[in-house]
């Protein structure tokens, strides 16, 4: 079976490859678009599915695994910033609270798609305006839901716990990746 990562995320890249998986890259263009009256909880795996979705059909032998991650606070997304302002808004707002990463995960065969979803709570300590000045102009998390990534320093420095898995925070729950996969019948090794 061959794995094609519809993901131009290169954090999903190296997650995929550090699990021993052969895979080749491919772009998926997709309008990110989900309804309104959509749960946050069930976005990343509408969004994972929808990409899934906007590929063209797939050969027996290929197994397309496509994701999305939502970052969450108070019921309501935190995107990718816009820019700087939106950066400073939506780390203010995270200071000092814990929040919700949901990222869903498709695997599309050519018979069905599987479409999970996994959560992680994390707890940021305050975080002062020199510290998210000095984030934003060290790190650029314009890529980012949430406006920051967890393996960066500002995840380092003020995260004070974590609630669930690592990976999904990252933007791939490698734990169902690979049980999901091997289910499918593929072997790393």
């Amino acid at each position: 079976m061959k794995i094609l990562l519809g993901s131009n995320s290169p954090r999903r890249k190296e997650l995929l490859q550090s699990l021993g998986f052969d895979f080749e890259v491919i772009s998926i263009n997709c309008d990110e678009i989900f309804p309104e009256n959509l749960e946050v909880k069930d976005i990343a795996s509408y969004l994972s599915e929808l990409k899934a979705n906007a590929f063209r059909n797939l050969l027996e032998n290929e197994i397309l695994l496509t994701a999305d991650t939502v970052v969450a606070f108070e019921n309501k997304v935190l995107g990718k910033p816009k820019n700087r302002e939106e950066a400073v808004e939506m780390l203010s707002h995270l200071s000092g609270k814990t929040h919700q990463v949901y990222t869903g995960i498709s695997f599309k065969t050519s018979e069905k798609i599987i479409t999970i979803t996994d959560v992680a709570e994390v707890e940021f300590t305050e975080i002062s305006k020199e510290e998210i000045d000095y984030y934003i102009k060290n790190y650029q998390p314009f890529d980012k839901a949430g406006s920051y990534g967890i393996q960066e320093w500002l995840g380092m420095a003020k995260i004070s716990r974590i609630n669930g898995c690592f990976y999904t925070i990252m933007g791939l729950p490698t734990h169902l990746v690979y049980k999901t996969l091997k289910e499918l019948g593929l072997q790393n090794f």
